[in-house]
Parts: C-alpha cells; sequence; structure tokens
C-alpha cells in the first residue's frame, strides 16, 4: 500500500444549521461543495481543512447519539494544528465555547486543549510551536 495523504473525515451532525455555522463561521473551514441528497433527506458538506483533507458533514433524520464518556471503539476526536493556542482558546471563548484547561503533551512539549462540536465530538487543538505550557495533565 501506498498512502499519499489523508483526505477526508466524515461527521454525522444531528442539526444540519448549526454545524455548519459551527464549522464554517466558528472554526473558519472553507466550503467547498455543499449537497442536498433528496433521495436520503440528508445534506452533505464538504469542507477544505488549511494544509489539505477534507471534512465531510452529513445530516440524516434522527441519527442515534454519540457515544463519548466513557469512551467508545472507534474515532476518538479531530485534531487541528494552530499556530498560536492561547489566540485559538480566546477566539472560542469569545463565542461562548466552553473549552477544557491548557495541557502539555509529555512526549513533545507542545500545548493543546479540548472543546466539542455541536453535537459533542471531541475536538483538538494542537499548538504548532513547542512553546511551554504548564502541564496540567497528560494526553490520551
Amino acid at each position: 500500500m501506498n498512502i499519499v495523504g489523508f483526505h477526508h473525515a466524515a461527521i454525522i451532525c444531528s442539526d444540519y444549521a448549526r454545524s455548519k455555522h459551527f464549522y464554517t463561521q466558528v472554526l473558519g473551514l472553507a466550503v467547498v461543495a455543499e449537497t442536498f441528497r433528496s433521495q436520503r433527506d440528508s445534506f452533505k458538506l464538504d469542507l477544505a481543512i488549511p494544509g489539505g483533507g477534507q471534512i465531510e458533514l452529513f445530516s440524516f433524520p434522527n441519527p442515534p447519539a454519540r457515544l463519548s464518556y466513557p469512551e467508545a471503539c472507534g474515532l476518538r476526536h479531530l485534531a487541528f494544528e494552530v499556530p498560536d493556542i492561547v489566540a485559538s482558546i480566546d477566539e472560542l471563548t469569545a463565542q461562548g465555547i466552553s473549552v477544557e484547561p491548557l495541557r502539555v503533551d509529555e512526549l513533545t512539549g507542545k500545548s493543546y486543549t479540548f472543546f466539542a462540536d455541536p453535537d459533542g465530538l471531541p475536538i483538538e487543538l494542537y499548538e504548532r510551536s513547542a512553546g511551554m505550557r504548564p502541564a496540567l495533565t497528560s494526553p490520551c
């Protein structure tokens, strides 16, 4: 096998308008394409991730809730790299989004934190620079 890159991650949301706003306006991801699939009563929104890859945001009627706590098998979280984690946290909190306390990866010394999308999907911000911040817990 010759994997040459990451293509996309797919997310099913419970409220399409709310999630579209979150991923495009709060996180600032650009819309590549938006399609309504009438046979499925479902929207598919393709969002570009800077640096490559995409998120496919799907809406389906009455999707079951995602299990998160306790941790379930499967995709654990999405992680986005940011140049300044404190500035990113400030942007999120200014928009009323709750962000977990800042942590430091004990293996890399890089700062990271978590917050959630409108359906509770954990999203990690991982700082590009190696600036040290006080460690609160180790990453999972």
